[in-house]
């Protein structure tokens, strides 16, 4: 599994690294579902956590964000601050969520039975789930979009039922077998997709640079009436796009060696991926969606992808092409993947590749019920924006948990549920912590009055001028109520550390350094 080298004092390490063995295990079939992985067994590391967030953005399901701000009626430097503030707040709430794989050995929706009980965590895996489905039939969805629009500039292909259905079969397919191949394959996926393309990006910048018109005042028709509560909604569209991928992250880093890398190293570089990756691409729909429009050959009402065919250049529509196809491929991967394993840790019966078949078969039955029923897409879009609302809170409740508790797990208590088991420090009342889940109920049912989504508009929202507030009202009474739920209902002392920073590992779980 590892190969050994010889330091300079002759010390013998593990190495991860070696080549033969990358390679080895991109062939081979991810054993490990949600269950604890043995730290010993763990064979990614944190750089790979780089390569994820980053070329899984490079895709038009994440770039056609950068549409939005535009779309809204801001300037290109409103959209460019908005863009730029929203990823960085995005990824400081992002990037602690990569400490609880380390230290549980599984992702993060089973590590937080920890906190809202082993039945309790069914909450983190639905919401988990559910957003996974949507965004990998997005991508396939986007990702096919592109192929026939570039096949269409190219070779004058009729946009019709049976091209759509095809572009997103091969995409489907090439999907499903990355999944099922699992972690390391789908590392790989993101690697080959930072060159090329990333290349086509940075292509991409020189292409549509002389089309870009830097002044663009904006519409001047903001879609709140006015400039900042538009501006402000830009912004929290980005924080809660790049929060999002908190409850993911823990799928990526159970398979990272707490023994072998630190903390500061995980959470750096979700940070830089959360930032300069999901940020640095939605810049990038940003900027094209100027072009596109500074060139007259669209307006705010335009499909991106369409708009962006027809405003390249013949030569470059190739590329656009691989970006629809090939990274709208490593984008799904990523999703269906996290769905495979919340599949199987909500059937038990099923391992994680049968759980990962069914959960490709499914976002790809989406993609085309949302082709021939149009209705279907946009509420996928509304249900994201309702799920953001449910997961901004259950996240910070993780983090505050995960201090609280000194980052502290019984990695064989966690698994209760998973084993058709009852008992354990963390069964509580009926397998439910209703200190977290009261908190998190709460938060939810206040932050709806200040929801505004095209199916329910708050009452709240009148005090904002129509802004979405709803997941920054639900973060600030968490973050606010937790504490104090914590404080008046102290929790078992069963559930913290036997020995304080003992850096115990094991059955037991580890604490925090």
């Amino acid at each position: 599994m590892f190969r050994t080298k010889e330091t300079d004092n002759n010390a013998i390490q593990l190495d991860p690294l070696d080549r033969t063995d990358a390679d080895d295990r991109i062939t081979r079939i991810e054993p490990h579902g949600i269950d604890y992985i043995p730290d010993e067994e763990r064979e990614s590391k944190p750089s790979n956590l780089f390569y994820i967030l980053v070329g899984g953005s490079i895709t038009f399901s994440v770039i056609i964000l950068g549409w939005f701000p535009i779309a809204f009626g801001l300037s290109w430097w409103a959209a460019c601050s908005a863009v730029v503030v929203g990823a960085f707040l995005g990824a400081l709430l992002l990037a602690p969520m990569g400490l609880m794989g380390p230290r549980s050995g599984t992702n993060n929706p089973v590590s937080s039975g920890a906190l809202f009980g082993v039945v309790g965590r069914i909450i983190g895996t639905l919401l988990e789930a559910s957003a996974s489905l949507a965004f990998a039939a997005l991508s396939i969805w986007t990702g096919g979009d592109a192929l026939v629009a570039g096949m269409k500039a190219l070779f004058n292909v009729s946009d019709h039922a049976v091209t759509r259905i095809v572009a997103y079969a091969v995409l489907s397919v090439i999907v499903t077998i990355v999944s099922v191949f699992g972690h390391h394959a789908m590392v790989a996926a993101q690697k080959f997709m930072l060159p090329t393309a990333g290349l086509a990006l940075l292509i991409g910048v020189f292409v549509f640079l002389p089309k870009a018109d830097f002044g663009y005042a904006g519409t001047g028709d903001y879609l709140l009436g006015s400039f900042w509560p538009t501006w402000l909604s830009a912004v929290l569209l980005n924080i809660s796009t790049v929060t999002s991928y908190g409850a993911y992250v823990g799928d990526w880093t159970r398979h990272i060696s707490k023994k072998r890398f630190s903390d500061r190293q995980v959470v750096g570089s979700l940070f830089f991926g959360g930032f300069f990756g999901l940020g640095g691409c939605i810049l990038f729909g940003t900027f094209t969606s100027v072009a596109v429009l500074s060139s007259g050959l669209g307006d705010a009402y335009t499909p991106y992808v369409f708009g962006l065919v027809k405003a390249a250049p013949l030569w470059y529509v190739p590329l656009l092409i691989f970006l629809g196809l090939a990274s709208g491929t490593a984008q799904a991967v990523i999703n269906t993947y996290g769905t495979g394993l919340d599949t199987s840790s909500l059937i038990p019966k099923l391992n994680r590749v049968q759980a990962t078949l069914a959960a490709c078969g499914g976002a790809t039955l989406l993609v085309y019920l949302g082709y021939f029923y149009t209705e279907l897409m946009e509420s996928v879009s509304v249900f994201l924006s309702l799920l953001v609302i449910c997961s901004v809170p259950w996240i910070i409740i993780m983090i505050i948990g995960f201090i609280h508790r000194d980052g502290y797990y019984d990695v064989d208590d966690l698994q209760v549920f998973n084993r058709g088991e009852r008992g354990g420090v963390y069964w509580f009342s009926h397998g439910l912590n209703w200190r977290a889940l009261g908190v998190w109920a709460t938060a939810v049912v206040v932050s709806f009055f200040f929801t505004n989504t095209a199916w329910y508009t708050g009452p709240g929202t009148e005090l904002t001028n129509g802004a979405d507030f709803g997941f920054i009202v639900g973060g600030v009474l968490t973050a606010v109520f937790y504490p104090l739920a914590l404080r008046i209902w102290p929790e078992p002392r069963s559930v913290f550390a036997p020995e304080p920073n003992a850096g115990k590992v094991g059955t037991v779980g580890t604490s925090a350094e």
